[in-house]
């Protein structure tokens, strides 16, 4: 069957295929830059798609819901993973009540927490990222994720579901932070608070620079 386009980004192509191997999939390929020197291109392409799949393994093995990755083609820039039957996160809190969003948020902070204490940063931490799939989160697209553990990108990752939540989910922000935060908590313990004062300081720099 053809594959279809399903989602069109500035680094990678989301492809649908229903019938991978008896099974439906996800391809996420990254396309050809030709600004860039052919073997320069390639090499970055191949790294990036390597540095993904590492990610969303390491993710996975610290117990954070992520989908199963079926094959990985580095020369061609491909992963082909599973498709996460679902509504994103973004799209699911309007249809949701308040208690049915707190709850799912606490779900997502302890998650978030999870995955910054196994060393791991999202690097695009938002409700567009991950997928309510019944009873769970799967945490979707680590393709600026990092290994870290340092408190300040802890404190941007934290700092961009903040964001997220100021601009997209403003009505309800203040109950789904606390919530989030409260989860966070259960799986950083005592580390969670440093974080939420370095996301502080980011914030306060941001809005340093748009005054200048």
């Amino acid at each position: 069957m053809a594959l279809t386009l399903i989602a069109k980004g500035a680094e990678a192509d989301l492809l649908l295929d229903p019938d991978w191997n008896g099974r439906k999939a996800l391809l996420k390929r990254r396309g050809v830059k030709k600004y860039r020197h052919p073997q320069i291109d390639r090499d970055i392409r191949r790294y990036r798609t390597l540095h993904e799949a590492d990610i969303i393994h390491r993710a996975k093995e610290a117990g954070v819901p992520t989908p199963l990755i079926y094959q990985l083609d580095p020369e061609g820039a491909t992963i082909v993973m599973e498709f996460i039957e679902g509504v994103k996160v973004r799209d699911a809190v309007p249809k949701l009540g308040l208690g049915e969003n707190r709850a799912l948020f606490r779900l997502i902070g302890e998650e978030s927490g999870r995955l910054h204490r196994a060393g791991l940063i999202h690097g695009d931490l938002t409700t567009s990222n991950m997928i309510k799939d019944g009873a769970r989160v799967v945490f979707i697209d680590f393709g600026l994720g990092e290994v870290s553990k340092e408190v300040e990108k802890r404190g941007v990752d934290f700092n961009l579901m903040v964001r997220m939540l100021a601009s997209t989910h403003y009505t309800v922000m203040e109950p789904l932070l606390e919530s989030f935060k409260e989860g966070y908590r259960v799986t950083m313990g005592s580390e969670a608070e440093e974080v939420f004062r370095r996301a502080d300081e980011v914030r306060g720099r941001g809005r340093y620079i748009d005054k200048e």
